[in-house]
């Protein structure tokens, strides 16, 4: 197991006797998000098959996770970036020893690109969000979720491809929890899951405008589109400013640094939003993000009304 067992802990300003605010800080993870539950079951899986190398398309978690997996477990690693990717999230991966190959303008690109460098028979293609392998590891929060706070009645999490989505509602299924609302967040320009489920199947968006680039999958997967129907749930979309805040505020009250593509989520607990308003324990996945630095925060806090 190359992940941790990450703290489920009250926040401590917006927690009430009524209603009780939980984060599961994935943000702890060694990889700095969620992503390594996952990718460090798939590249294990590869490892026990034989697999001496893995390739992954990422916009940075999901790159970064599955390097420090590869390095973890003696395998060679190729992520493939897009242009969108910060320099400084390219050298973080670079740092685990893994190749950065720089490829098209948006993840999509990337993605193909990453595909065709995965024929070889010794190569194990590592998609960033839509994979059952996956879904099985990211499901293993809600094993601790559910052992920490038993009487959860909402989760709320951020929707990129789905990936986390999707490991969410493995998990609860896993433990009989169908009653379990999810409230699945996005911004305002990478809306894909709203406007998937709005149509009843993936949709592909003409293009993604946000600052919570690490959403910015322009087609989710297409199970949880299907399965979350199986649960009571509300799609929240914000704006780019809501996002920013949801960081900030974070920043300020928890001292840690998470992407926008966190703070979404967390602006629906800030906003008292109310997709929660009848939820008595609800958790906030604190999903992370490597794509983030102090520099960025204290601008975007300057920025933000008084």
């Amino acid at each position: 197991m190359l992940h941790i067992r990450t703290p489920l802990i009250l926040h401590p300003g917006l927690s009430t006797p009524a209603r009780r605010i939980w984060l599961k800080l994935e943000n702890l993870q060694p990889s700095g998000s969620f992503k390594l539950r996952g990718m460090g079951l798939l590249c294990s899986q590869a490892k026990a098959q034989g697999k001496r190398k893995v390739v992954c398309p990422s916009g940075g978690n999901a790159g970064f996770a599955t390097a420090m997996a590869a390095a973890a477990l003696g395998l060679q690693a190729c992520i493939v970036v897009p242009h969108t990717t910060p320099e400084t999230t390219r050298a973080r991966i670079s740092k685990t020893g893994a190749e950065v190959i720089v490829h098209g303008k948006v993840w999509d690109e990337a993605n193909q690109r990453a595909k065709e460098l995965s024929q070889d028979s010794d190569t194990q293609y590592v998609p960033a969000f839509d994979h059952p392998v996956l879904w099985e590891g990211h499901s293993t929060l809600i094993d601790e979720v559910l052992e920490d706070c038993p009487q959860v009645d909402a989760i709320v999490t951020s929707v990129g491809g789905g990936g986390l989505l999707s490991g969410i509602l493995t998990g609860l299924m896993r433990h009989n929890r169908k009653d379990c609302r999810i409230i699945a967040c996005e911004t305002l320009g990478a809306a894909s899951f709203a406007a998937a489920m709005e149509a009843g199947h993936p949709v592909r968006l003409p293009r993604i405008d946000t600052v919570a680039t690490s959403l910015g999958a322009a087609q989710v997967a297409a199970w949880p589109v299907q399965h979350i129907r199986e649960f009571p749930y509300e799609c929240v979309v914000l704006g780019d400013d809501e996002a920013i805040m949801g960081v900030v505020r974070y920043a300020s009250d928890l001292r840690q640094l998470v992407e926008p593509a966190c703070g979404v989520s967390l602006a629906v607990a800030y906003l008292d939003h109310p997709a929660i308003a009848q939820a008595h324990d609800v958790v906030i996945v604190v999903c992370g993000g490597v794509s983030i630095s102090a520099q960025l925060v204290a601008g975007w806090a300057r920025s933000l009304p008084r």
